[in-house]
């Protein structure tokens, strides 16, 4: 049985983490809102600037040159928001994660101690019974685990896919830079030809 100073400290616990949880959900709300907050602003800026370049274009050939400078840029931005947002996600889920396993544990060791209390005040007769909720404990224990290990490689599986798409976008934006700036000069070469 707990005595009434463990279950103040069991609950005090539990607030705690409360808190602590608390506290990381919102200073990943809080990046995510600065992230925001700032890629607007630099929207807001790069939309004044373009409008003005493209309004100062002197022909339909400038305007295409401008209009294609423009795209790798605002890709390359996107990339770049959205490696940041995720950075924000992995850092916030991960904080809940070690959290939950931290848990685990704690309850995997109270349940471990329940069952050696139980087995060394267990009535004479009651060793079979005793050692099948041992058993139990044990398996549960070891597919606790195993769900654990698997998540956790899931999780940085994710991570990793996501990175790679990154930078499969990251060089596809480049390519279609380069091929964008070269097009329009080929365009003016063939007609000075």
């Amino acid at each position: 049985m707990l005595t009434p100073e463990q279950l103040a400290a069991a609950h005090k616990a539990n607030i705690d983490m409360l808190f602590g949880l608390t506290r990381q959900a919102l200073e990943g709300v809080e990046k995510l809102v600065e992230l925001n907050l700032e890629a607007t602003r630099a929207a807001l800026r790069d939309a004044a600037d373009n409008t003005q370049a493209l309004l100062s274009a002197k022909d339909a050939q400038e305007l295409l040159q401008r209009q294609a400078a423009l795209i790798q840029p605002l890709a390359e931005k996107t990339i770049a928001y959205s490696r940041q947002l995720a950075e924000i996600a992995a850092r916030t889920s991960g904080a809940f994660a070690q959290a939950a396993e931290d848990q685990a544990v704690e309850a995997q060791h109270k349940v471990q101690a329940v069952v050696e209390n139980l087995s060394r005040n267990a009535p004479a007769g009651t060793e079979p019974a005793v050692q099948v909720l041992r058993n139990v404990v044990n398996a549960a224990t070891t597919a606790m685990e195993t769900v654990q290990q698997a998540v956790k490689q899931a999780a940085e599986l994710a991570e990793k896919n996501f990175q790679a798409a990154a930078d499969q976008a990251q060089q596809a934006v480049g390519a279609a830079g380069a091929a964008a700036g070269q097009a329009p000069r080929a365009r003016g070469g063939r007609r000075s030809a």
